[in-house]
């Protein structure tokens, strides 16, 4: 029966990407690599996506057919399809309709809302046909937010949803949803529900993501500080009053990272594999120092960034300083794609410090790993970070991060502390680039002038705990929670 807790806890995860399938971004890791850790003999993980077309052919091959139907979005009927493919004891389906997901690109186009209305509705509507009664289903980010709405408004008198519960894990507040108002009838078909209206309604347009913070039985973000930080008006993203509505019901829930792919004792994409050997890391430094053309500079410290080249992640402090980085004893690696005036500040930088900075403007999954487990310090210092996964990565491999302490950098990385000697990284608080600036000469001044408390604070970053574990017990303690309550 519904509403107290089975022998055998089922767990719909629902999200616009997955790991090894696709992914842009941490959300695809996390769709990767938490039904992993949440999988146990009490629970099971069943993980629902879009199928693209951009979905390798290896894992296309797998695929199987289970269903077809038609999926009722306002006045359309739209073809849809399920495949099923089952890796690493984990269950994928796959919502198929060429229209919406044979294109180049997962993301990008003008009918983003009309794509995931559409696969949000299947989802719901693909469990009749899957035989499949999910207890729960974890909607991720704006891209699945409609779906509690769409629960209560469209299948709300239907006896085979009765008792499934939503949670909505908030992985980016500023990415919402936003469509026209037309949507409200011509799309999701809502004409006349007004409780719908309320929690749509935005302005002159309709917001998926507060849809989902009205709606879904609880609420959860990827730190316990963002989920602090996003009830205030500086980080809330215009939604910090509907939070606030919602606040008993608000978790952080800090991600993990997937210590298998990221483990320097195993990883392939590195020269030599190794665990708490400064010369074994080393020469992986050496190496990458080659790949990337800089001259073999050992006793140096090797600064990397890896990430989105754009504002959000802090470029503006980097650039505002980075001739004065470049003045210091230090080599630096950028590795990253994004806005055209910082691809373009650093190419100038670039020649004009031909022996020092060395940059790459794209991303490639097997240098990222060469330069984590080659690099000494790595560079983060976001506006903001829901939560982040390069810094916990880095620490991994014994690269220690620079870090603005807001949301999930606050809560993984402890600045180094001269009077007890502890930490696994470096922090600052004001969003300031000569604050900035600041903590990297402390942190290069280290390097040169204390070697043991150096590999000390390597050391502490090596052991520390970012698995999944602990995570995938809170989420398992808030599934319960949500089926006990019979809300």
């Amino acid at each position: 029966m519904r509403g107290g807790i089975k022998k055998i806890m089922k767990v719909l995860f629902a999200v616009s990407e997955a790991y090894p399938f696709v992914k842009s971004g941490g959300l695809g890791d996390v769709g990767g690599s938490l039904p992993q850790a949440l999988q146990t003999e009490g629970t099971e993980v069943r993980v629902i996506i879009p199928k693209y077309t951009v979905i390798p052919e290896e894992y296309l091959r797998q695929m199987h057919r289970v269903t077809e139907f038609e999926v009722n979005l306002a006045w359309r009927r739209i073809s849809c399809s399920i495949d099923r493919l089952e890796h690493q004891g984990i269950v994928y389906y796959f919502i198929g309709n060429d229209y919406y997901f044979n294109r180049e690109s997962l993301y990008g186009y003008h009918d983003e809302g009309e794509r995931f209305a559409f696969f949000s509705k299947a989802v719901l509507e693909s469990l009749v046909y899957l035989n499949y009664q999910a207890d729960v289903i974890h909607c991720h980010d704006w891209h699945t937010a409609i779906i509690p709405l769409m629960l209560k408004e469209n299948f709300g008198n239907n006896p085979y949803y009765f008792g499934i519960k939503t949670i909505l894990t908030i992985h980016n507040l500023k990415y919402q949803g936003y469509v026209p108002q037309i949507y409200f009838d011509d799309v999701l078909g809502f004409g006349g529900h007004r409780v719908a209206w309320e929690k749509l309604e935005y302005g002159d347009s309709l917001n998926y993501l507060k849809a989902g913070i009205l709606s879904a039985d609880l609420i959860t973000t990827v730190s316990p500080t963002y989920a602090q930080e996003i009830q205030q008006p500086s980080f809330g993203e215009s939604l910090d009053s509907f939070l606030r509505k919602r606040k008993g019901d608000l978790y952080g829930i800090l991600n993990g990272i997937d210590t298998v792919k990221y483990d320097p004792q195993r990883d392939p994409h590195l020269l030599i594999n190794y665990r708490s050997s400064l010369a074994k890391k080393g020469e992986n430094k050496k190496h990458l120092q080659g790949l990337m053309n800089l001259p073999s500079q050992g006793d140096w410290p090797l600064i990397a960034i890896v990430s989105r080249l754009v504002e959000h992640k802090g470029l503006d402090l980097v650039v505002h300083i980075l001739d004065e980085l470049l003045n210091m004893n230090v080599q630096m690696v950028v590795l990253g794609t994004g806005d055209q005036r910082f691809k373009e500040i650093f190419q100038h930088f670039a020649k004009q410090y031909p022996q020092k900075l060395a940059i790459r403007l794209f991303y490639d999954e097997a240098l990222a790993h060469k330069i984590y487990g080659g690099a000494d310090l790595l560079l983060m210092p976001s506006q903001s970070e829901p939560c982040g996964l390069s810094q916990m990565i880095a620490m991994r491999y014994g690269t220690l991060p620079i870090v603005r302490e807001t949301g999930g950098l606050r809560d993984t990385v402890t600045p180094f502390n001269e009077a007890s000697v502890e930490g696994n990284g470096f922090s600052f608080v004001n969003y300031n680039a000569h604050d900035l600036l600041f903590t990297v000469q402390k942190a290069v001044k280290l390097f040169f002038e204390d070697k043991t408390t150096w590999q000390g604070l390597v050391k502490n970053a090596r052991n520390s705990d970012f698995s999944w574990g602990k995570s995938a017990r809170q989420y398992r303690d808030l599934y319960q929670s949500i089926l006990n309550k019979r809300i």
